[in-house]
């Protein structure tokens, strides 16, 4: 594809992409079920969604593992917007927790002018992939940490940048810190938009990064092949569970392989183990086996308490 950016270079961006992916790691991993279980997933809720959105069995394993993944990878696109600030010209990504733990700072010696007509010569940038992920504790710490900034250099403006922000915008930030509307007009809240038009000086610079991004991270993906491409096993684990069960319909075997992720050791599931035995399956060790040997035996067990 032809490359028209201006304010960053088509390998650049490419180079970018790719240590984002990396930054997915251990995320891009196969799931199989004693991963897809780590945590207990809970079976009421999987039966739930499977039956109120009318899916299948493997959407809604397939669902589950993705909420899982995209639970964890936040962090990893907060790396993207950030990072990718240090191809851009005049701003200057620091390491982690240096010069004052500042996302971005974006430096300009002709001046950066405002749109309340104030010029500064250097923006200190906190930034967030969206606009309702501080509480009232970590919104009044941010405040008060630009505060301190402005104190030490009067020189300089802060700006809170939201990756999704309520709308586009560069306005004052007027947050509430112990109970009291705060301000300052060198204080603002900034939609990533407005931000890249100020960097690059381009009103739609954003838009354009945007409409390349998608063909770029095809291109990595493709480049670096199967090693993205994770292979899940849970569905397949969980119908040979079923099928190793003594019950007739497969949509309840199924459903019964479910419950055993999250209740082999509730009476009555529990009845044909030791105690030994179900600590195994709570620590996710041979979950197959005893969930197996569960199902073949739970409808001819005596209803007994299990073992404490």
């Amino acid at each position: 594809m032809s490359w028209n950016i201006t304010f960053i270079s088509e390998q650049e961006l490419t180079d970018h992409v790719r240590a984002t992916i990396q930054k997915y790691g251990d995320k891009l991993e196969s799931f199989d079920l004693k991963r897809f279980n780590k945590n207990i997933v809970d079976p009421v809720k999987l039966i739930f969604d499977k039956t109120v959105y009318r899916a299948t069995w493997e959407e809604t394993i397939s669902n589950e593992i993705f909420r899982q993944r995209d639970k964890a990878n936040n962090n990893d696109i907060g790396y993207f917007h950030q990072r990718i600030f240090q191809y851009i010209n005049h701003c200057h990504v620091p390491a982690n927790g240096e010069e004052g733990g500042w996302d971005v700072i974006y430096e300009n010696p002709d001046g950066i002018k405002l749109p309340d007509g104030a010029v500064v010569h250097k923006v200190y940038v906190e930034m967030k992939n969206k606009h309702n992920t501080m509480n009232s504790a970590a919104t009044g710490k941010t405040f008060i940490k630009m505060q301190n900034q402005l104190l030490k250099d009067d020189d300089c403006a802060c700006f809170l940048v939201e990756a999704i922000a309520k709308k586009s915008q560069n306005i004052k930030w007027e947050p509430s810190v112990d109970k009291q509307k705060v301000g300052h007009k060198l204080i603002r809240r900034v939609s990533m938009d407005k931000f890249y038009a100020l960097v690059t000086g381009q009103e739609d610079a954003f838009y354009q990064l945007c409409m390349v991004l998608p063909q770029i991270i095809q291109n990595v993906v493709e480049t670096e092949g199967e090693n993205l491409v994770p292979h899940d096993t849970v569905v397949e684990e969980l119908k040979e569970i079923a099928r190793e069960s003594s019950i007739e319909s497969k949509d309840l075997a199924f459903a019964m392989a479910i419950y055993m992720l999250g209740f082999s050791s509730y009476k009555g599931f529990c009845s044909m183990l030791d105690s030994r035995t179900i600590k195994e399956i709570q620590f996710n060790e041979r979950i197959s086996i005893y969930a197996k040997q569960i199902l073949k035996n739970c409808y001819t067990a005596d209803d007994e308490q299990c073992d404490e």
